[in-house]
């Protein structure tokens, strides 16, 4: 007998007595907790998220679709940024202005190679105001999930207000659980026993989030 066939064993064994008509687990389960805390408008949603995005450290930037590869250049270039990786479907207008040289997201690529990279530059499925947290879940415009654990800096895009929730509740309702999300709270960041803390040892040492109206 397997590892495998012990467990569900186990588990066939613990239903055993639980009638047929026993509801689903959720429909089984009071939902009745806040959605969200407080009631606020579009533009403090979005305040609330670029507020708490900072607070983890993260570096916040505002601007318009029609600014946006104007920022995009300006912040590649502040950095020194040589080379820049870039998913499949990253709209082509918002590197329109930018000089680095573009590093295609390849499943051949090694870890080595995205190590060598100057930056990585992706869009979003959802930002999190209460949390401060953005969620990535591998769409074209984001690739794989391992160019955003690798490279020390990366750039994301959050188109506002369209992709900012203000709670998880609310976020999770809009995320497909099937995906490979990521979720991402300020830079990489830990903490030893003694509470010093180091960024970048698993993901970039520097974050920054441009939030981006379609005004």
């Amino acid at each position: 007998m397997s590892g495998r066939d012990r467990i569900l064993g186990r588990v066939r064994r613990a239903l055993a007595d639980v009638p047929a008509d026993d509801p689903a687990y959720e429909a089984a389960v009071e939902r009745g907790y806040a959605r969200e805390h407080g009631g606020r408008t579009v533009e403090e949603t979005v305040d609330l998220l670029a507020e708490n995005l900072a607070d983890y450290r993260a570096i916040v930037h505002r601007c318009t679709e029609d600014e946006v590869s104007d920022l995009l250049m300006r912040l590649h270039a502040e950095r020194g940024a040589e080379t820049v990786l870039v998913p499949p479907g990253l709209p082509p207008h918002w590197l329109a202005a930018a000089d680095p040289v573009r590093i295609h997201d390849r499943a051949v690529s090694t870890a080595h190679e995205l190590d060598r990279v100057d930056s990585v530059i992706t869009g979003c499925a959802l930002a999190v105001a209460e949390t401060g947290t953005i969620v990535l879940d591998g769409s074209p415009d984001q690739g794989r999930r391992r160019i955003t654990l690798v490279p020390d800096h990366h750039i994301c895009v959050v188109r506002v207000p369209d992709q900012v929730v203000a709670s998880v509740p609310l976020a999770l309702e809009r995320l497909d659980p099937v995906r490979p999300l990521t979720w991402i709270s300020g830079p990489s960041a830990t903490s030893d026993i003694e509470l010093d803390r180091v960024e970048g040892v698993h993901g970039p040492r520097t974050l920054e989030v441009v939030l981006m109206s379609g005004e």
